[in-house]
């Protein structure tokens, strides 16, 4: 056997415990989570509780990056792009779900090349409106609608995201005739709510919690079909209107395909000993989340089944796929 041939040997082996090594020790520095939102909304807000939890269970910061975009492309192509480690992760929502149904070519594949970790949580979005406006209840808002077709309009943030298809959704249920406008980020679209610019917005209640509570915002309906512990006395939309409407959300971790088992084994591990604790539990729930930690074959499954379910929603629905 000839040097070169040894020494090619010799470094393959060598990377044959590269990977176990790293795994073994994992993480020794510290750990980027991406999230296709702008900060201040849901999604931001659940990562960097879940963050803070990771940070102190396995000693390492764990840092949120926020990269919005359509379909949140740019937040998946920037996970896949560095070694499949462990050290990049990514925040997929249902909204991941949607956008993989929706977009002809979403530049990623949430299910082959990403390896799921852990679900995250489940919370309902609330339809609003302005404290001082017209509407005091989600059927006042349909009866104007029906009576002004086209004039109307519902605020969301960033298409393809599920507040913006849930839109879509609740169109085709209700057979309204409204636009619906979608801004860059949850603060935005509350100011334009308060001021008037929006006749009703569809988001997280978390977000709007101060704004419910000194009156700038008024709730009219949320978007599960059933009734929720942190707005008890806000009827579904389904109730309120809609039937039939039911669009409740999750959020999840995920890694890039690739990624060892070992490291998600003890992020998954981490992750349920974060939503045991008291402290973060209370937390989540302080903003609607309801904690969801699962196995990853677990949330792989939901993944798969909410792609084909959204993919039948906007079939069903009409919805132009982009």
């Amino acid at each position: 056997m000839s040097f070169a041939t040894r020494f090619a040997t010799a470094i393959a082996l060598l990377g044959s415990f590269v990977a176990p090594l790293a795994a073994q020790t994992y993480p020794d520095h510290p750990v980027r989570i991406t999230v296709p939102f702008a900060p201040g909304g849901i999604a931001d807000i659940t990562t960097r509780i879940v963050a803070d939890g990771l940070s102190q269970k396995l000693g390492q910061n764990f840092i949120v990056d926020n990269m919005q975009s359509p379909g949140g492309i740019t937040a998946a192509r920037a996970a896949l792009t560095g070694a499949h480690d462990g050290y990049t992760l990514t925040l997929f929502t249902n909204g991941t779900a949607i956008s993989a149904a929706l977009f002809n070519n979403l530049r990623y594949d949430p299910i082959k090349e990403f390896a799921p970790v852990s679900g995250l949580g489940y919370f309902d979005f609330a339809f609003a409106t302005a404290g001082d406006g017209p509407y005091k209840s989600l059927g006042d808002f349909l009866k104007a609608a029906r009576a002004k077709p086209g004039e109307l309009n519902i605020g969301t943030v960033a298409i393809g995201s599920t507040q913006n298809l849930a839109a879509e959704l609740f169109k085709s249920v209700t057979g309204i005739d409204a636009r619906i406008v979608p801004y860059r980020a949850t603060p935005e679209l509350i100011v334009a709510t308060i001021r008037g610019d929006i006749a009703v917005m569809l988001d997280s209640p978390a977000s709007m919690k101060g704004n419910f509570a000194d009156g700038k915002l008024r709730a009219l309906a949320l978007s599960g079909a059933k009734h929720s512990d942190f707005m008890p006395d806000t009827p579904s939309a389904s109730d309120a209107g809609a039937p039939g409407f039911d669009v409740p959300s999750w959020n999840a971790l995920f890694a890039p395909a690739g990624t060892p088992p070992k490291v998600i084994e003890t992020l998954n591990t981490a992750l349920a000993a974060v939503f045991a604790d008291p402290e973060i539990r209370k937390r989540l729930n302080d903003v609607g989340i309801s904690p969801y930690p699962t196995t990853p074959a677990e949330i792989g499954e939901r993944m798969k089944s909410e792609i084909t379910r959204w993919a039948d929603v906007i079939a069903k629905a009409g919805i132009e796929k982009q």
